[in-house]
């Protein structure tokens, strides 16, 4: 049985997955201080941030709820602080 070596597999821009995160998580806090500044971030605004890399994307999101951020829903796309 062959199985996907995610160290190999080239996303957008030929990076590997573990780019990706790192590159995900070196955005993060800059997004922060946004959050810390503005109360939100739009999800729009982080898309436009990561070059529209919906891997880069999509880890930052998670980075950002990991890290106590709530990052909204469809209807709320934005991330802010719990209240």
């Amino acid at each position: 049985m062959e199985s996907c070596d995610r160290r190999v597999r080239a996303y957008r821009n030929g990076r590997t997955f573990d780019q990706c995160r790192d590159i995900a998580e070196a955005l993060n806090p800059e997004f922060k201080n946004i959050i810390e500044y503005n109360g939100k971030v739009l999800w729009s605004e982080i898309l436009d941030k990561v070059d529209h890399d919906e891997i880069v994307y999509k880890l930052t999101l998670k980075f950002l709820r990991r890290d106590g951020y709530d990052i909204g829903n469809w209807q709320i796309p934005e991330v802010k602080k719990f209240s």
